[in-house]
């Protein structure tokens, strides 16, 4: 057979190295910022520059002015967060980086008159590049050769394929869905569409965040705003009104103010998301979004692909067979065929040997074609008659036209000159006609098998449909084996509430069938997505059916649309092309590295070994994230609630604030700092359950009550028994630590080993300093009288923040059953 489409253009040579380092010199490579990560300057700039520390920083230069240099002591732990902060983003990036660099994206060039495959940022202004279907176009070209069906979809939100020929642009950032061509590329880095893009989107912020991030962020805004007004009201009533010395008012306004300031809160988030980042980069899972982390955490319904996914990427022709019309199941089913066409069908030799000129032609690299090639390459020649036959009907082959598989029509096809051949799912090959060749398939699709159809076409134009008739020749079985951990994973999804729903473009009882085997719950409930001619049709299966076979690439963006509609968090697997449009509607998309480049490029999180074992670690470090930080933010809610409503007291009661800055160093440090960040290192498997805000604020405000309640007690009875302030405010620093520590022990709840020593550790260490470095953190000996009170409120402490929780509890069970019976 003699293929003219595979001949090497003689006249497309490529650059020379010596064009190509003149490009590198002028500055037209392709490299270009088209990440939205931050830079080593922007990690540094973002940790230090904060809204919070210039407050830091304002207050230090004005207890420097009233010499209350003992107040300092908040200094080395902002400086410490800060440094803390950096350097783990910074660790972070650079693990990052290495496993970016594993991931970069590749391109085929041809240099000199010989392709070869570079990395995307090396390729220079006017390279000649061969792209071909999965490829991603890595800079704005212009086709010299060849023809591909090109997806915009990421650029322009439409999910049309759009058809480039000869001197048609190509912008960067879509993706070869079919077909193969020679492309000159006009425009690379920073001045291709997608370098474009990418400087509007960091232009015009970090994007979507997640939940977490979100409500942290909120928190942080409406802190930042509240600070300022009352710091005003507090030193005006306290210099102004009681006529304090200007030191004190100082000293207490910036008491307050620190205790309002959540200063590790977003530090803890920060660090806990970078850490899991670099224990999942250890494993193979390179995150190209950190919110990815918690997404995944709180996905309820993961949308899988059967191939590569819960079976192995790469598949094996097990058996092929011609159409004989004699078997039992068949037999009278070609009636639509004249005799003489009966009397030429094909024996296996023959249809071996005309599908080895079929495969020859083929432009398609897919995993299908590849097993195919694989199979040639073994079998045939082995038999004579498939020789002779070759030798005698195969020689003066010639191609006159090729097209490429596409996922939306699911065949391709070759006109020789002979005639037109196309190769396909057996459903949409032979259309209305299916059920002639069903019984013959049938035996195999029910064992999980892959079958696709081999057929001649009377007609010529393969682009716009089979309008013409189509004999059916033979037909291929394929197998793919079940991954050997799919069972235990998808296990694992069931016991914790995760639907399954296997979406593929394969024949829907072999997916059922595999499905089954895999282990997934309802994996008998399948349909055929041809079916599904409309939204309300889509929307209605996706709450009855788990497995959808012969799907398209826009019915799995339709279904997932459903899914998220009925308000489900969606997952969504995949390594092909054809998974795009789903994975980028999808809240978390996921990337086997083995498929397609495209395709790794789209998704926020990608498997660099493509094993699906990794998902439930991904799961399990976005749940110790979400619940451990939801843990911690309640410690800091504690003291920033307190801080405020006593900021409020003060005011209202005419009263200057009682603590001074450096109490509010020594509690935060031993009751939210230190053993914040410690628990949020904990494993944690948890399901994520609520909001993160409403959960927070629940767990924070029996505690922030309690600090209140006790403390403003304990002012006024200072008051009136004229109790000197110093002694009130160690007395009501020690009341603060033991609610503190009341509120610790509950979020510990249940205690093992590591939280009994951040425990004990935290309350050894606040009776460190607190007396051996009292003049340090303000810490004075208390009178008899004073010490009683201590007591006294602090057993009233305990009482009180049990009935206030349970309290909370109730409430919040009743506003949730109240919103349940809703209308």
């Amino acid at each position: 057979m003699r293929d003219k489409t595979n001949e090497p253009v003689k006249e497309l040579k490529g650059l020379t190295e010596q064009e190509v380092e003149l490009r590198v010199e002028q500055g037209l490579d392709n490299r270009a910022d088209t990440t939205t990560d931050k830079s080593i300057k922007e990690i540094i700039f973002s940790n230090a520059f904060t809204y919070f520390n210039l407050i830091f920083l304002i207050i230090s230069i004005l207890l420097l002015c009233v010499k209350s240099y003992r107040n300092l002591t908040f200094l080395p732990i902002v400086i410490g967060n800060t440094l803390i902060g950096i350097v783990q983003e910074l660790r972070a990036k650079k693990i990052l980086d290495k496993m970016n660099l594993l991931n970069a994206p590749h391109a085929t060039v041809l240099r000199e008159g010989m392709q070869k495959q570079i990395l995307s940022e090396e390729l220079v202004k006017d390279d000649i590049v061969v792209l071909r279907a999965g490829d991603q176009i890595c800079a704005d070209a212009t086709v010299l050769e060849g023809n591909v069906q090109v997806n915009e979809s990421l650029l322009t939100g439409e999910a049309d394929e759009v058809e480039k020929k000869a001197g048609m642009p190509l912008l960067s950032g879509s993706f070869v869905v079919a077909g193969e061509c020679y492309a000159r590329l006009d425009k690379v880095g920073k001045d291709s569409y997608i370098s474009r893009l990418a400087t509007q989107a960091k232009s015009m912020g970090s994007g979507e965040q997640s939940e977490m991030v979100r409500s942290i962020n909120q928190i942080v805004k409406w802190v930042g705003i509240i600070i300022i007004p009352i710091s005003i009201i507090l030193f005006y009533q306290s210099f102004y009104i009681n006529h304090t010395t200007l030191q004190k008012g100082v000293t207490s306004t910036v008491a307050a103010i620190i205790g309002m300031i959540p200063e590790g809160l977003y530090l803890l988030t920060t660090i806990a998301l970078a850490l899991s980042t670099m224990r999942l980069a250890k494993n193979k899972v390179l995150l190209h979004d950190m919110k990815s982390i918690e997404t995944l955490a709180r996905v309820d319904v993961l949308c899988v692909d059967k191939t590569g996914t819960i079976t192995e990427p790469s598949m094996c022709v097990k058996e092929i067979h011609a159409f004989s019309g004699e078997n039992e199941h068949t037999a009278g089913q070609y009636s639509r065929f004249d005799e003489a066409e009966q009397s030429t069908r094909f024996h296996e030799t023959e249809l071996e040997a005309l599908l080895e000129d079929y495969v020859r032609a083929s432009k398609d690299n897919n995993a299908t074609m590849q097993a195919l090639k694989a199979y040639m390459a073994q079998n045939i020649g082995k038999n004579d008659n498939a020789v002779n036959h070759k030798n005698t009907d195969t020689e003066n082959r010639q191609v006159v036209e090729v097209f490429p598989f596409s996922s939306a029509v699911k065949y391709s096809g070759v006109v020789f000159n002979d005639g037109a051949y196309v190769l396909g799912a057996p459903e949409f090959v032979m259309q209305s006609h299916f059920s002639e060749v069903e019984q013959e398939l049938l035996p195999y699709t029910k064992k999980g098998y892959r079958v696709l159809i081999f057929a001649r076409y009377a007609g010529r134009d393969l682009k716009n449909g089979l309008t013409e008739e189509v004999t059916p020749l033979g037909f291929i079985v394929l197998s793919n084996p079940i991954r050997a951990n799919a069972k235990e994973t998808f296990a694992y999804f069931k016991a914790q509430g995760v639907q399954i729903k296997v979406i593929s473009g394969d024949n829907p009882e072999t997916v059922s069938e595999i499905a089954k085997q895999a282990g997934i719950e309802g994996a008998q409930n399948y349909i055929d997505a041809t079916r599904l001619d409309s939204q309300f049709k889509i929307e209605e299966a996706v709450r009855e059916y788990t497995v959808f076979g012969r799907v398209t690439p826009k019915q799995k963006q339709q279904l997932v649309q459903a899914l998220q509609k009925d308000k489900h968090t969606v997952a969504m697997t995949g390594d092909g092309v054809n998974d795009i449009l789903a994975m980028k509607d999808a809240d978390c998309s996921v990337a086997m590295a083995s498929g397609s480049e495209a395709a790794s490029q789209a998704a926020q999180v990608v498997l660099l070994d493509s094993d699906f074992a990794h998902m439930p670690s991904v799961v399990w470090e976005g749940r110790r994230v979400v619940n451990n930080v939801e843990r911690s933010a309640s410690l800091f809610l504690v003291k920033n609630i307190f801080s405020l409503l006593m900021s409020v007291f003060s005011a209202v009661f005419m009263i200057t604030y009682p603590l001074e800055p450096a109490h509010i160093s020594l509690i935060s440090m031993f009751t939210i700092g230190i053993p914040g960040f410690l628990l949020a290192l904990e494993p944690n498997k948890e399901r994520i359950k609520g909001k993160f805000i409403k959960k927070v604020l629940l767990k924070a405000l029996p505690a922030g009550l309690t600090d209140v309640f006790v403390v403003g007690a304990l002012v006024i009875c200072g008051d009136v028994f004229s109790l000197p302030s110093a002694d009130i405010a160690t007395a009501a620093t020690l009341l603060l630590a033991v609610v503190g520590f009341m509120i610790l022990i509950k979020i510990s709840e249940p205690f093992n080993k590591m939280k009994y020593a951040i425990l004990f550790g935290n309350i050894a260490g606040l009776l460190f300093c607190g007396i051996m470095l009292n003049h340090l953190f303000a810490m004075s000996q208390l009178s008899a009288i004073c010490m009683l009170l201590l007591i006294v409120f602090g057993f009233a402490a305990e009482s009180l923040f049990r009935y206030l929780t349970l309290l909370v509890e109730k409430a919040d069970e009743w506003v949730e059953k109240k919103s349940r019976t809703r209308p």
